[in-house]
């Protein structure tokens, strides 16, 4: 007797992989579920908001960090920029005959601006430990820490480095010139140190540019090149004296030199002395041209406004005293405006 065999059991598939094959094979692709819309809405607008944020922070790290640089160049303070202009247009004025060469004008013009600059990173970074024990100075970006030595001596080389740039433009006796001028101004801060009167050392460096433009405009000096040099040391040496002034005290207390220290309760005297000095030898330098009216009208102007400095600084007050040195750019102005009218006027 045969016997038939029984077939096989059929075993069910569970229900969720039936579901998931026919997920797979049998739904159509708009049906199978997708991510939310409004979920990768979200989520592109969260990676836009981060994206913003850190574009801002770079972007107000980087106005941060220009306006410190601004603040160690003195850009915020231009009045060191004008006291060193006045004296290099009046050279380039009187060393052409009232019509300096376009190409040194602009050189020159840029120069005092980039070797201000330049004079003032160099300055903060060897007063750097010294600037915290003065009242008027201890905000400045090196002493209060916002700026390290490397980024001050990285950004005193840029500057150095664009102006040596400018002056490669000019004469071959103009660029030998410039690396003494370099060396005055790099080494100024440090004869605060030992030096009783820095504010002369100080006027020299602010002189340089005279003899440098007369050498860029003729080729070579003249009498009336070291009279208008003289005439701009004695001027920076008053303005400078009076600015030493308001920080007396204090540099007596850490042992800093100055002219002011050292002339003590004759300061005043000897400041005008220094500007009746600075008034004749331009008027010798008028005199060498034979400068008429318009120029002797500068002069005088330029002694009304000695003579009020005097009167600012009568008490010695610090805020009078400041407002003596500010001042001197309407000193340098008007000899210029006198030097300017003089030669448009000529006949």
């Amino acid at each position: 007797m045969v016997v038939a065999a029984s077939p096989a059991p059929v075993v069910a598939e569970p229900m969720p992989t039936r579901i998931a094959q026919r997920a797979n094979t049998e739904l159509p692709e708009q049906l199978i579920p997708q991510p939310s819309k409004l979920n990768q809405h979200f989520k592109r607008l969260r990676y836009r908001i981060e994206t913003w944020h850190a574009q801002s922070d770079a972007s107000n790290n980087i106005a941060r960090a220009l306006g410190v640089y601004k603040r160690l160049m003195r850009m915020d303070r231009p009045i060191g920029t004008y006291l060193l202009l006045w004296p290099c247009l009046w050279a380039l004025w009187l060393s052409a005959n009232g019509h300096p060469n376009e190409k040194v004008f602009i050189v020159f013009v840029f120069g005092v601006f980039l070797t201000r600059s330049a004079g003032c990173v160099i300055n903060d970074f060897a007063d750097r430990k010294l600037d915290v024990h003065v009242q008027r100075t201890r905000d400045r970006p090196m002493a209060s820490g916002e700026v390290s030595v490397p980024e001050a001596l990285a950004l005193f080389a840029a500057l150095a480095l664009i102006a040596f740039g400018l002056v490669l433009t000019l004469d071959k006796k103009v660029v030998q010139m410039s690396f003494v001028g370099m060396a005055l101004m790099a080494t100024y801060p440090f004869f605060k140190r030992f030096f009783p009167a820095p504010q002369f050392y100080m006027g020299v460096a602010f002189s340089w540019s005279i003899p440098m433009a007369f050498v860029a405009q003729t080729g070579s000096t003249s009498r009336l090149c070291w009279l208008l040099f003289t005439a701009t040391i004695l001027w920076a040496a008053a303005y400078d004296t009076i600015y030493a002034m308001m920080d007396r005290d204090d540099d007596m207390r850490i042992g800093i030199k100055s002219s002011a220290i050292l002339f003590g309760d004759a300061d005043r005297v000897i400041i005008g002395i220094m500007q009746m000095m600075t008034l004749y030898a331009l008027w010798l330098a008028g005199a060498e041209l034979q400068l008429g009216n318009w120029y002797k009208l500068g002069l005088s102007a330029a002694a009304l406004f000695a003579l009020f400095q005097q009167f600012l600084i009568r008490t010695r007050a610090p805020a009078d005293c400041m407002k003596a040195f500010l001042n001197n750019n309407y000193f340098g102005m008007v000899v210029f405006i006198g030097i300017a009218l003089e030669y448009l006027f000529r006949s």
